[in-house]
């Protein structure tokens, strides 16, 4: 059992009537709608709630976080980014969805501002597979056509990725890395871009295919607890 957060501001959805045309539910009720299946338990939490739903208790019972952020990024507490960053280098997994590239977790986890170009003119998005042997396309063709979405461009401020599995390309003429993976302690990491709030993204078959495969490549490997700091010799040292 594969025991997900999903972590949604769920702020955009109770001020535009637009969004929530789009996701009645929630953007974290589309997500836990596409990627539902046995093997998985879902929970959610949202920027409203105490600690933003996201108490050491829930993180403690968490094994992949999805994290979709937008518009208080800066009101995010301080304390809960610590926790997960704790939570993140003891091996628990984290997919980041569109603008939470510039969440203070996000940002705080790369080391750079994670700045690029952005556009929302209702363009065409093409996903080309760069890495069309990695786990977290399986099921996917070489491509993934959105009809609309948001663009974001080139340069993106972030560390070159340990895998580069999408890169995106824009009827505007951009092309971004859209699909990275990353390692930070034990713990991994994919951002994945598209998911614009105004855009139905999240009602994508293909989307759902990739962050589903996602939870399970960044879900923990159960391995005994990883000790450090002072160590007493396995064998006899003879001076």
């Amino acid at each position: 059992m594969i025991k997900i957060t999903i972590f949604n501001e769920f702020i955009q959805e109770q001020r535009k009537p637009e969004v929530a045309a789009i996701y009645p539910e929630g953007i974290h009720g589309a997500i836990a709608q596409g990627i539902k299946q046995d093997g998985l338990h879902i929970q959610f939490a949202t920027f409203d709630e105490p600690e933003h739903g996201l108490t050491q208790e829930k993180l403690e019972d968490t094994d992949v976080l999805i994290y979709w952020g937008h518009v208080d990024h800066k009101g995010f507490q301080d304390a809960v980014i610590d926790r997960i960053c704790e939570r993140i280098h003891k091996g628990m997994g984290l997919i980041v969805l569109h603008s939470g590239h510039h969440s203070k977790l996000f940002r705080r986890l790369m080391g750079t501002s994670c700045d690029l170009l952005w556009r929302e003119a209702d363009e065409k998005e093409r996903l080309w597979v760069v890495d069309p042997s990695h786990p977290i396309v399986e099921g996917i063709g070489p491509y993934i056509d959105l009809p609309e979405e948001e663009m974001y461009g080139e340069h993106f401020d972030i560390p070159v990725p340990d895998e580069l599995i999408f890169v995106s390309w824009f009827a505007g003429g951009e092309v971004f890395r859209s699909g990275c993976t990353y390692r930070r302690g034990q713990g991994r990491i994919f951002y994945f871009r598209p998911g614009h709030e105004t855009y139905p993204t999240y009602h994508n078959k293909e989307i759902h295919r990739v962050i589903s495969n996602a939870v399970k490549w960044t879900a923990p490997v159960q391995r005994e607890t990883t000790y450090y700091g002072h160590h007493t010799p396995l064998e006899e040292i003879n001076k």
